[in-house]
């Protein structure tokens, strides 16, 4: 069995890590900063953003392939999968338009921790059944 949903949404995370890493090389050149933030809070908050969503990625993805591996129903696998894909989107908008609180982080990170705390769960219940 190939693992085809966490390699579709492996594939559009993918794209959005390599979107984020634009604006971080974009802000970078810009500023005119080889390394580090420089003090530019705009670069500084684009670091953040991209350092954030590899964070949770990898994690995220290697639960969803132990669930599909561990034969998980793909429909289950879509909703956790776009729910995380979702959260990781609007988390990354929201923290990219302000350093403080926004709608855009705070459901971002709703869904992302909902989507982890999800795909957590259903590997311990397929271990254990």
């Amino acid at each position: 069995m190939t693992p085809a949903i966490t390699a579709f949404y492996g594939g559009l995370l993918g794209l959005l890590f390599l979107v984020l890493c634009w604006q971080v090389v974009d802000h970078r050149r810009r500023g005119k900063v080889g390394l580090g933030t420089g003090g530019n809070m705009d670069l500084e908050r684009a670091v953040r953003v991209h350092g954030n969503f590899a964070e949770y990625v990898p994690l995220f993805l290697v639960l969803l392939l132990l669930a599909e591996l561990g034969g998980a129903p793909g429909w289950l696998l879509h909703v956790l999968g776009a729910g995380f894909l979702l959260g990781r989107a609007a988390h990354a908008w929201g923290l990219s338009k302000s350093g403080g609180t926004s709608p855009g982080r705070f459901y971002g990170t709703l869904f992302t921790w909902i989507a982890l705390l999800l795909v957590a769960l259903l590997n311990l219940w397929l271990a254990l059944a």
